[in-house]
């Protein structure tokens, strides 16, 4: 094992640990850095390298299955990239009294770390960044029948050329991608932040998992940790530690960093006695105000002619050989895409508000209306099946996915050991626990359909992977030889229709793997866990730095706001220790709008 002492000790080698752990390693030279992480190293892998990979990562054999590796979700994630509006952020600084969290604060670091490939000159936008946001190596038949479908079919919402400008929504548009247009690669973390740069300083220990933070009295002094034995199987069980002169920072995800805290003795009496765990700070909000996206993919049969990923999801070796030799050469094809090619941030006009009735009017009187930059739903078009294949029996395959932006259902995760960090987790996600989220999720479906029926590539409904409506419904699913024309009116439901779409959602509806909010960046009072500085608190050297954070949720994929807070925590620890980073984002080449 390595030296057993170092200045800072960071628990978890995923997205913020992985910047925690280059910026302030390449900022001063002398800090001692040690970052532990419980999956394997990612370097040069094609299977995270090559954007087109990344549902292998879901396959039960995968070792990755459970984000376990360098560079957590930046390097198995589906590089969508995408931003949350302006008012999330200023959420967290005035409703939940963080201060130096605003959009504006923020908005420096989210020009920082990108290099934005599209379009020059957006005032929101960097240009210098170590990851590069681009269109992809390819422009998929669905995602451009989307585009064209939605300009006859939705006349009222118009396009825009830039769906994450973090000001505006509820415009259609062709949707950018972690992906660098010269070559193709993954805009990962550790490939861009760390294995980039001749680190000396930092040590990094992959297959081993943080058991609990050590302290002496209230201040954390390191950590322990052992091996995980999937990636070191020969290995002796031994328990180690690590000492941190300077601080330890917990950076795990939202369930790793509540359940070491809980295992170090940080956390609700009630939960920590269950264990017999001592007790050594009282926060019963370790664990709880768990926050994701809810999301449903509907499938559809494609054309043969439609380009999707089934192919290279399927180990069609051909296909994939194909597609390596044209990304090996420049950079392009389908590799070098996520399928994700089109999308809108989606907010209901007033005749979808009445479709969704009673259930959502009032979440929409008091959240949505006074925050016109707010999307309810993300809509748009994966050209692959995402789901069980076991169900499929076609080629090709198009799904319109839609996910909820701020449900309202909140779930907890806890600890079930007080050693063994493989044990399983007490986990209630809460999906759809709140009536307003079932009326947003049909509305959703209703919508999606309506999108996909009328695409030219369109085929019919995979039948198995819709709701059970009776075959003589007006809604009823199956195969069909074209598509209707972009001018047919919309499908009628039934109050049974209804019902069935409710159990649909009920037995499908699933993780966005954006999970967030199980250390809260809240005051202490109302279930708080980390203060505006990351200190947990009660305690001293300690920090939180990931998506467990989060006090409210964001209207995006979760990267983004992964980055920004990693970025924000190297600023913070930075400041704290007396070393200058590498300066931000140069000031804007336009003046930007600071908030609707």
């Amino acid at each position: 094992m390595p030296q057993a002492t170092y200045d800072i000790i960071i628990a978890g080698g995923g997205t913020c640990g992985c910047i925690l752990a280059g910026r302030l390693a390449a900022a001063d030279p002398s800090l001692s850095i040690l970052l532990v992480e419980a999956g394997p190293t990612t370097r040069d892998d094609p299977l995270h390298t090559q954007p087109a990979r990344y549902l292998y990562h879901l396959r039960p054999e995968s070792t990755t299955v459970k984000f376990q590796c360098l560079g957590g979700g930046s390097s198995v994630n589906f590089t969508m990239y995408a931003r949350a509006s302006a008012s999330d952020y200023d959420d967290w600084a005035n409703v939940y009294g963080n201060k130096g969290w605003s959009s504006a604060d923020l908005l420096p670091l989210l020009r920082k770390c990108e290099t934005y490939q599209i379009q020059p000159g957006q005032a929101t936008h960097g240009y210098s960044g170590p990851l590069k946001v681009s269109y992809g190596g390819f422009y998929t038949e669905a995602g451009k029948e989307f585009i064209e479908v939605a300009a006859q079919y939705d006349k009222k919402r118009g396009r825009t050329d830039d769906p994450n400008g973090l000001y505006e929504c509820n415009k259609y548009s062709r949707w950018p991608k972690w992906i660098d247009a010269m070559t193709g690669t993954r805009s990962d973390v550790p490939h861009h932040y760390i294995f980039n740069q001749d680190l000396k300083n930092l040590h990094i220990l992959t297959g081993y998992h943080v058991r609990r933070v050590i302290f002496d009295g209230k201040r954390a002094t390191g950590v322990q940790y052992v091996v995980n034995p999937r990636f070191h199987p020969s290995a002796k069980p031994d328990v180690f530690t690590a000492s941190a002169r300077r601080s330890v920072v917990v950076s795990a995800g939202a369930f790793g960093s509540p359940a070491i805290l809980e295992r170090s003795g940080i956390g609700s009496k009630e939960i920590l006695s269950r264990f017999g765990i001592k007790q050594v700070v009282d926060l019963p909000g370790v664990g709880e105000n768990y926050q994701d996206h809810q999301v449903m993919f509907t499938p559809y049969i494609a054309a043969e002619t439609s380009h999707t990923l089934d192919p290279i999801v399927n180990d069609n070796k051909a296909e994939i050989e194909k597609w390596t030799k044209k990304w090996r050469t420049d950079g392009s094809g389908l590799l070098a895409n996520n399928g994700l090619d089109a999308g809108i941030k989606l907010r209901p006009l007033k005749e979808d508000l009445d479709l969704m009735g009673q259930d959502f009017r009032k979440r929409w009187l008091e959240y949505y209306a006074p925050a016109p930059d707010k999307p309810v739903l993300w809509l748009g078009t994966v050209s692959l099946f995402l789901g069980d294949r076991s169900k499929v029996s076609v080629d090709k395959c198009f799904s319109v996915g839609w996910y909820l932006q701020h449900p309202v259902s909140i779930g907890n995760v806890h600890i079930t050991s007080k050693d063994d960090v493989e044990s399983p987790l007490d986990f209630h996600p809460g999906f759809v626990d709140a009536v307003e989220d079932m009326a947003a999720h049909k509305w959703g479906y209703k919508r999606a359909r309506e999108f996909a029926r009328r695409l030219p590539s369109y085929r019919g409904e995979i039948a198995a992977c819709h709701p059970a409506f009776a075959p003589m419904s007006k809604a009823a699913v199956g195969k069909r030889t074209t598509p209707v024309p972009v001018t047919e009116p919309d499908l009628e439901y039934t109050p049974e229709d209804d019902k069935a779409l409710e159990e649909y959602i009920r037995q499908t509806v699933g993780t966005t793997w954006h999970s967030m909010g199980t250390c809260a960046m809240k005051k202490r009072a109302e279930g708080g866990v980390v203060d505006s500085r990351l200190n947990v608190y009660g305690t001293e050297g300690l920090k939180v730095i990931d998506m467990s954070i989060c006090p409210g949720n964001v209207a995006a994929n979760t990267y983004s706001t992964a980055v920004v807070i990693g970025e924000k925590g190297a600023t913070i620890i930075a400041e704290e220790l007396g070393i200058p980073l590498e300066s931000q984002a140069p000031a804007a080449p336009v003046k930007v709008k600071a908030r609707l």
